[in-house]
């Protein structure tokens, strides 16, 4: 089933379509790969990148939107990935990078296409953990900027995951919020005073 990607915000690509454009910001991107790219450098696939700060008992938080993420192609593959954030002024280009986030997102994406049920993409980072995931929502018609993980929306870990937990296997939310609250939950050591 094809992905139902969550339109950008037109100032955040029209942010990241300038900073393409300048050869300085593009001379200056931390991104060896798309400097010395031969191709034109064209963004696609914006997804909002939400951050998970809290995880409850329960296993239920709220997520923030903390900008669109934009997948730099050149030629037949994401070189790179441009960050765009909400200022008071509106969104703007943040930065460019690369590493191995752009390459996992693109492959846990493709791997999402061949999915029998429709989703809408979206990134999940959960801090605590320094994990990334792709976060497939199943309300297609849903704002791609609001809203929390449903009990059924997978939650598919990119590479490098944390210890113990497989990255591009997807997990129901309902499954995998719950092991990841353990995770995070300071233990108390014998004795110790909370």
């Amino acid at each position: 089933m094809p992905l139902h990607v969550p339109p950008a915000p037109a100032p955040a690509l029209r942010s990241v379509l300038t900073a393409l454009g300048s050869p300085t910001a593009v001379r200056e991107a931390g991104s060896p790969a798309l400097r010395s790219a031969q191709e034109p450098a064209i963004p696609e696939l914006p997804l909002p990148v939400h951050v998970l700060d809290r995880i409850t008992p329960e296993g239920i938080s709220a997520t923030r939107l903390a900008g669109w993420r934009f997948l730099i192609r050149c030629g037949d593959h994401a070189v790179a990935a441009a960050e765009t954030i909400l200022t008071p002024d509106g969104w703007t280009f943040s930065h460019f990078f690369e590493g191995p986030y752009v390459a996992s997102t693109e492959r846990a994406l493709r791997q999402a296409e061949a999915l029998s049920q429709p989703y809408q993409p979206r990134l999940l980072s959960i801090p605590s953990l320094y994990m990334l995931t792709l976060w497939l929502h199943g309300a297609l018609s849903d704002d791609g900027a609001t809203g929390h993980p449903a009990a059924t929306d997978l939650l598919v870990p990119l590479a490098p995951a944390p210890p113990g937990i497989a990255a591009y296997l997807p997990h129901q939310v309902a499954d995998l919020l719950p092991l990841l609250t353990h995770r995070v939950t300071p233990i108390r050591l014998m004795g110790s005073r909370a």
